[in-house]
């Protein structure tokens, strides 16, 4: 769907992503559900190695709507909104990292990746070109594809929080060396459990990275307090 979506909006007809009352890609309002300044997205129950999480938005309505166009129907040039919205979380986990203060730094962006049957199916990597876009927007900022999915997994819909953590445990791996002691975002579109956000962090502090947070666009409503050490880690480095 990747370069034929890409056609396809070009030559058809289009309607706002989030609302389709609309014409256009996105309409005024849908467009304003992105623009939210980030806030913390802490999933309940909060799965154990799960860096600090940041979203712009609730999943749902709208902007659930705008996700699954951009990552399903092809509708590829949702990627500038929807990293611009990514972009804000970014700043914000970058921003709000725990450890002492040492002046603002934009750190590396990680995506999390797709599967590799679902990056063939849509004829791109969502996250991937979501985090692009991202760094693109910040100055100083650049995506790294740095991981690789090392084995297959069940479907994750459906699946309780414990069951997605065990259903990933062990799915992810680094693709490329040289990351030892660089500062790291781990970006993906949506988080519900953490459980991906969770692997992916495993795999790069494996590697020796340094994740200071995760940002995403959405989170879907099931927040919980952020952890008693993560709380105080923040105070201390504001």
């Amino acid at each position: 769907m990747g370069v034929l979506g890409e056609l396809l909006e070009l030559v058809l007809p289009q309607v706002c992503a989030g609302c389709g009352a609309s014409p256009g890609l996105l309409c005024t309002g849908c467009f304003g559900a992105l623009t939210c300044p980030a806030r913390p997205a802490w999933p309940s129950p909060v799965p154990p190695g799960l860096p600090a999480p940041w979203a712009v938005a609730a999943y749902g309505g709208t902007v659930r709507a705008m996700i699954v166009a951009y990552k399903e129907s092809g509708r590829t040039a949702l990627a500038h909104p929807l990293g611009t919205a990514l972009a804000r979380s970014v700043l914000a986990a970058s921003a709000r990292a725990p450890g002492p203060p040492s002046g603002f730094e934009v750190p590396v962006l990680v995506p999390v990746p797709s599967a590799r049957a679902a990056t063939r199916a849509r004829g791109h990597d969502p996250a991937l070109r979501l985090a692009t876009e991202a760094a693109r927007l910040l100055p100083g900022a650049h995506c790294v594809d740095a991981l690789v999915q090392a084995r297959g997994v069940a479907d994750q819909a459906g699946l309780t929080a414990a069951a997605r953590l065990a259903n990933l445990a062990g799915a992810l791996a680094v693709r490329r060396a040289g990351l030892r002691g660089i500062k790291v975002i781990v970006v993906d579109d949506v988080i519900t459990t953490g459980a991906s956000l969770v692997e992916a962090a495993r795999v790069l502090r494996a590697a020796d990275a340094h994740v200071l947070g995760a940002a995403v666009i959405a989170a879907t409503p099931r927040r919980a307090r952020a952890p008693r050490d993560q709380g105080n880690q923040r105070r201390t480095s504001e």
